[in-house]
């Protein structure tokens, strides 16, 4: 993409190059003068830095995230004004975000699918943990490093969990109608079981390439989040181990009571399936990826293979074989020997 050719920002921060656009902001990579340091800017729209709606909104995001310190959260380091510029500075995460990597696998290998997931929950449990809820989880706010780490951005419509009323309802449905929790689309207050329902969506598609709800139309998808029951993962992908499906499964419950509490416990019920019943590594984005034939499964756990015989080490049968021989060469020896004695124990 083309550099910025504009004065650095509040004299500090030089925009370098656009790395996306959504409805809110822009966002660029950037150089922090002061500290020499690559940055994220993220600069609010010229054509809303007039609406105090989503200036507010845009302030909220900042604060919201500010004082999250998590190693799967994107960092945020300030906040500003520079004339009629808005902006938010935060850590620049090389990579892609999660909807491209989709996008460009067509789907993810499960083994690395449930350990990109397991990041993920652990970072928005943590979030749960400071009392927010994200409310606008989606691929597209997931960004994943080169050697796959994921990081949550964009807590924009952020809510905390202590300013939420019981039974509050709105006419207004914020979030992404492909991801939102069934009690989103009704106009219900999130909860933490909202994200957790958002979490299940994201690793469905992760493991199929495919939404559970796919449909143009707003209305109809909520419909769909509502009451239509979620397809099978593994009618769509046969890797899909029997476990994992019943979990992504739990996810997408419609009643929230059904589905995991929080993130957190979900990040446990993911680390516990990574270590019984996958691999212990996931490739990186630029490595060979696992093939299914790799993976052991529920009903066939993996069996260690015999070493090759050209992995003996014959050094150590030489070796063996040679403190064999001696030991044995001295019995007849030693019965010799005795015999020349009147005391030997065996006359």
């Amino acid at each position: 993409m083309p550099e910025d050719t504009r004065p650095p920002l509040a004299g500090r921060y030089q925009l370098l190059q656009i790395l996306g656009t959504g409805g809110m902001a822009h966002v660029y990579r950037a150089l922090d003068i002061n500290l020499q340091r690559e940055v994220a800017i993220k600069l609010l729209r010229d054509d809303l830095t007039h609406d105090r709606a989503f200036l507010d909104r845009f302030l909220q995001e900042a604060r919201s995230a500010a004082n999250l310190s998590h190693p799967h959260i994107v960092t945020i380091f300030d906040y500003g004004q520079h004339e009629d510029d808005y902006f938010i500075v935060m850590e620049y995460v090389p990579g892609t975000d999660l909807k491209s990597l989709i996008r460009r696998l067509k789907r993810i290998p499960v083994a690395l699918a449930v350990d990109l997931m397991a990041q993920i929950a652990e970072g928005v449990g943590y979030a749960h943990r400071a009392g927010l809820v994200h409310c606008d989880l989606k691929p597209q706010n997931i960004l994943v490093t080169a050697d796959n780490r994921a990081k949550i951005t964009d807590f924009g419509i952020s809510r905390a969990l202590a300013a939420i009323r019981p039974g509050e309802r709105s006419q207004v449905v914020w979030g992404s109608p492909q991801y939102f929790a069934p009690e989103q689309a009704a106009g219900f207050a999130p909860s933490t079981t909202t994200d957790v329902y958002s979490l299940g969506v994201i690793l469905f598609e992760m493991l199929t390439g495919e939404l559970p709800f796919p449909s143009p139309d707003p209305t109809q998808l909520a419909e769909l989040h509502l009451n239509a029951p979620p397809p099978s993962p593994r009618a769509l992908n046969p890797e899909v181990p029997p476990a994992l499906e019943l979990i992504v499964l739990k996810l997408l419950s419609k009643e929230p009571t059904a589905r995991y509490r929080t993130a957190d416990q979900l990040a446990r019920i993911l680390r516990t399936f990574q270590q019984t019943l996958m691999p212990p590594q996931t490739p990186a984005m630029d490595q060979p990826t696992l093939e299914a034939t790799e993976l052991p499964t529920a009903t066939s756990p993996a069996i260690p293979a015999l070493a090759p015989l050209s992995e003996v080490d014959w050094l150590a049968v030489l070796l063996g074989l040679v403190a064999f021989v001696a030991v044995t060469g001295l019995i007849p020896l030693w019965l010799y020997a005795c015999l020349l004695y009147p005391q030997c124990p065996i006359r």
